[in-house]
């Protein structure tokens, strides 16, 4: 999660590659509506100012809240052809995607088919057979990073292995076994520790109890209720299929096209595609109460007790800038770097994309970092 918003934005603040130079930067395009609380359009349009750079390609960002909204755009589709970024482009929307897997089950969860309380391994006790995790994990502890269940394998760290690896299929089933071949890493409850494997699993859980794809599940109880017609789960297929901003990678300073690449494994832990204006209907259904009753919505919106340091509830981060709290998630598959957040009653949104060059770096990309903190000013 960019380091898990390069820890909550510094604690409140060869390979196909194509050796071009940069194309000039496309001014930011901006809807504004002044009023009291309103976005801070200067600051939003000079956070985007200068792309393409040697950070990102493009950015896309939507603001909105009680005092109006802004909606900006800047950069390349293509380095290649030197193309203006498309406004309404889809994007790997990475881990944002939990967000989704969360409210669908908790959603579950309201119907009765899954109890928060109940051990995973309750739910798939063929996968938990024969491992070291005798003592129970629950669903919840899944949902908020408490279960200490280690990371599946890999295909390794460095970009080179993976992007060798970027059209292999791994199944979330091959994920999961391989995590739960380990030793725990900690007892259940006692730590948080952000890890993709524990949303593996609950797209594993969701498929047993609902006996469907958690693709199809996720669609029915979450994306269609929020309108989000332009957001799907591509699986095996390493394409973007709808208009799209090109994702690159900066390597020994060329830029690496890597926008094909399959994701299956990433499954219910962040294999997403999706617009900005469609995680934006995200946050706002969300947060209304239009998605999860109230009774499980609030576990979205609750830091588990006793746990030292924890900020990730059920989905969400928990996120404090200049004194205000907003709930939030963030993402990145390379080439694409997502971020969503929001204040509990909305007076301030924020859904950003920015085509960052070292997407899965340590640090938090200087362009989404310019972006959360130009979106924060002049919060109601």
């Amino acid at each position: 999660m960019k380091r898990r918003l390069a820890l909550a934005l510094s604690t409140a603040l060869a390979l196909g590659a194509v050796a071009v130079p940069l194309a000039a930067a496309v001014p930011a395009q901006a809807v504004v509506a002044q009023a009291p609380g309103a976005p801070d359009a200067k600051a939003l349009a000079k956070s985007l100012a200068g792309l393409p750079d040697a950070d990102a390609t493009a950015a896309l960002v939507r603001v909105g809240g009680t005092g109006g909204s802004w909606h900006g755009t800047a950069g390349v589709r293509d380095l290649r052809k030197g193309a203006k970024a498309l406004e309404h482009a889809e994007f790997r929307a990475g881990s944002t995607t939990k967000v989704v897997t969360a409210a669908t089950v908790l959603r579950l969860a309201a119907d009765g088919d899954v109890d928060l309380d109940a051990p995973v391994q309750h739910y798939l006790p063929a996968l938990f057979r024969g491992t070291n995790f005798e003592q129970p994990v629950s669903v919840r502890q899944l949902l908020n990073h408490t279960s200490g269940i280690p990371a599946g394998d890999g295909w390794g760290d460095a970009f080179a292995d993976q992007y060798a690896h970027r059209f292999d299929v791994v199944t979330p089933t091959q994920v999961a076994a391989s995590a739960l071949a380990k030793d725990p890493a900690f007892t259940p409850g006692t730590r948080q520790q952000y890890l993709n494997i524990n949303y593996t699993l609950l797209g594993l859980l969701v498929e047993k109890v609902t006996g469907d794809s958690y693709a199809k599940v996720a669609t029915r109880l979450v994306l269609r209720p929020a309108g989000m017609r332009h957001t799907y789960f591509p699986g095996t297929d390493p394409r973007v299929h709808g208009p799209h901003n090109r994702g690159y990678q900066l390597v020994d300073g060329e830029f690496v096209d890597v926008t094909e690449w399959v994701q299956a494994d990433r499954s219910a832990a962040g294999d997403m595609i999706s617009t900005t204006a469609d995680l934006e209907r995200l946050l706002t259904a969300l947060f209304r109460g239009r998605i999860v009753p109230a009774s499980q919505l609030k576990e979205m919106f609750t830091l588990p007790a006793g746990v030292d340091g924890a900020t990730m509830s059920a989905g969400l981060q928990k996120i404090e800038i200049d004194g205000r709290v907003y709930w939030g998630k963030s993402g990145s598959r390379y080439g694409y770097s997502t971020g969503i957040a929001a204040s509990c009653d909305l007076s301030r949104t924020v859904v950003y994309s920015v085509n960052a060059t070292d997407a899965k770096g340590e640090e938090m990309n200087p362009v989404a970092q310019r972006i959360v903190m130009a979106s924060v000013r002049n919060a109601a």
